[in-house]
């Protein structure tokens, strides 16, 4: 079997010293992921925070879009090609993943609704709870994984299905048809990676959650298992 095509679209670039010059990037935090399948991948990074966006969608078998501090309410740059290359996508029923900015990206691109609630920055590990599970959520179950974001998708767009939920992010995990699925946490964080971001923006964080959050983050988490499902998403079968 040819390895799998995957464009990662990546819409972070951090130069910090704490964490840029610390940790590997998100595209590559998502590679050492998926690195660690059976399935082999064949790996095209755009930097699609410079405006970096695929030419054609077949250049690829399928897309990734990662996560990132920064918010789709601002007005960046990047944000309109971007939502017109998540339109064609879905138009054309390629298969695209969206993980926390991305899958906030996804949600606005097709006419959803992203707010930001006044309970704060949302930086824990959580469990993302499944009310429908697809075919390709096996092994199937809840997963608790890494949360850093103060946006969440109040809205689902239009023939979108809602998958799960998570802390008091209501769309958590949404899908539509067989070619998009999204999620809001983190499965490409680690343990250190997760405690550097803690330290950066902990302060954030509504003092009231904070101990309860800092504690959570020494519960094991299931990247793994999402890597299986996403896994499993970009081999479908499909028409």
């Amino acid at each position: 079997m040819k390895p799998f095509r995957l464009g990662i679209l990546q819409v972070n670039h951090d130069k910090s010293v704490a964490l840029g010059d610390r940790f590997p990037d998100d595209s590559h935090r998502f590679r050492d992921l998926f690195d660690r399948l059976d399935n082999r991948y064949r790996y095209r990074v755009y930097m699609t925070i410079g405006g970096e966006i695929p030419d054609d969608i077949d250049e690829q078998d399928g897309y990734l879009i990662t996560g990132s501090p920064l918010s789709v309410l601002d007005p960046h740059d990047f944000l309109p090609p971007l939502y017109e290359f998540i339109k064609k996508c879905d138009a054309a029923k390629k298969p695209l993943i969206g993980v926390c900015f991305g899958h906030q990206a996804i949600a606005m691109a097709l006419g959803g609704v992203v707010s930001r609630p006044s309970t704060g920055l949302n930086m824990a590990v959580q469990t993302t709870r499944f009310s429908h599970l697809e075919s390709w959520m096996q092994p199937a179950g809840d997963l608790d994984l890494y949360v850093s974001h103060e946006d969440e998708v109040s809205i689902l767009p239009p023939d979108c299905r809602p998958l799960g939920s998570s802390g008091p992010c209501q769309h958590a995990s949404f899908a539509k048809g067989d070619h998009l699925f999204t999620i809001q946490a983190h499965p490409e964080f680690n343990d250190g990676f997760m405690r550097a971001v803690f330290g950066e923006y902990g302060s954030h964080i509504n003092p009231a959650d904070f101990d309860a959050s800092l504690a959570s983050l020494d519960q094991p988490t299931n990247g793994d298992i999402f890597a299986k499902w996403a896994d499993n998403f970009f081999h479908l079968e499909r028409e």
